[in-house]
């Protein structure tokens, strides 16, 4: 498993290597994503970066979608945990977790 670290500057080189790729300079990102050129400066050296300026950057960089994604997927901690949510239906209640009307209600997984 990364550390911490290693997540953080993972992060920052696939930004640094997507900017790139749209041919921007960290001023141009700068300017367009509305963080400072310090901040940019930064992050890409250390990985250090207010969520809030990452969101801005991957707008412009296109890559904004990717946010969705983060904390979507249900971590198992065995495979008990698995069955008893398939049981649970198609929205895969989980067991010991109350089922509501709709997806976006508390205890429903998708």
């Amino acid at each position: 498993m990364a550390n911490i670290l290693d997540i953080k500057k993972g992060i920052a080189e696939r930004v640094r290597m997507r900017r790139r790729e749209a041919g921007l300079s960290q001023t141009a990102l700068a300017e367009r994503s509305c963080v400072s050129l310090g901040s940019i400066k930064r992050f890409e050296g250390s990985g250090e970066i207010s969520l809030a300026a990452l969101v801005r950057i991957a707008a412009v960089l296109g890559y904004e979608a990717d946010f969705d994604k983060l904390f979507t997927r249900r971590n198992y901690q065995s495979i008990d945990e698995i069955l008893a949510e398939r049981k649970g239906g198609e929205w895969g209640v989980a067991a010991g977790v109350s089922s509501a009307c709709c997806p976006r209600c508390p205890g429903l997984r998708r």
